[in-house]
C-alpha cells in the first residue's frame, strides 16, 4: 500500500508541475471556458434598408461589389454627428479652424504618436505579472476584475463628488428621482 500511494502522490506532483510549466504567450486575464469571448465591438448592426419613395427600383445606385453600401454602419461619422459634430467633414483633412482651442488644450502635455505599441506592451507586461495564482490558472478562473480593480473607477462615488462640486450631470439619472 506504501508503494501505490507513492506512485500516486509522484504522479499528482509530476502532473501539477507540468501543468505549471505551460506558458501562454499573452497571459489570459479573462477565462472563458468555451474558447476566445465575443468581442461586443464587432457586432455592428447595418442601417435600415432604403426603399425609393417612387418604388422605382431604377432609382437605386448600381451595386459596387467590394465597395461601401449604403446600409453599411458609419460609426466615425454616427459619433461625430452624436456628439453635435458635422461628419461631413469627416474626410477633410488637417484640424479644422474651429478645432484648434481643443486640439492645444489637449496635447498640452505633448503628444505620443507610438501611444498604441506603447500601450500593449505595458498591458502586456501587467497581465504576466498579474496572470493569477497556480490553482486560479489550473481550475481555469477568471482574474480580471482582480488585476484590474486598482485602475477601475468607482462610478457612484465619482458621480457623487462631481455633484457636490456643483457641477450639473446631466447624463446621470438624478439624485432621488422620486421627489418632487
Amino acid at each position: 500500500m506504501p508503494v501505490v500511494r507513492a506512485i500516486a502522490l509522484i504522479s499528482v506532483a509530476a502532473l501539477a508541475g507540468l501543468a505549471g510549466c505551460s506558458r501562454d504567450e499573452e497571459p489570459q486575464l479573462f477565462n472563458i471556458r468555451e474558447g476566445r469571448a465575443p468581442d461586443e465591438f464587432n457586432f455592428v448592426p447595418n442601417k435600415p434598408i432604403e426603399v425609393p419613395e417612387t418604388l422605382d427600383l431604377a432609382a437605386l445606385p448600381a451595386p459596387t461589389p467590394g465597395g461601401a453600401n449604403r446600409v453599411d454602419p458609419t460609426p466615425e461619422a454616427d459619433a461625430i454627428a452624436a456628439l453635435g459634430g458635422r461628419p461631413e467633414r469627416l474626410q477633410e483633412t488637417g484640424i479644422p479652424a474651429s478645432d484648434s482651442a481643443l486640439v492645444t488644450q489637449a496635447s498640452r502635455f505633448g503628444v505620443a504618436n507610438d501611444i498604441r505599441p506603447i500601450l500593449a506592451a505595458e498591458d502586456l507586461e501587467f497581465r504576466k505579472e498579474n496572470r493569477g495564482r497556480f490553482l486560479e490558472r489550473v481550475m481555469n478562473v477568471s482574474v480580471y476584475f482582480k488585476a484590474y480593480r486598482e485602475q477601475s473607477l468607482n462610478q457612484h462615488a465619482e458621480l457623487e463628488r462631481w455633484r457636490r462640486a456643483g457641477v450639473r450631470t446631466v447624463g446621470a439619472p438624478p439624485e432621488n428621482p422620486n421627489a418632487n
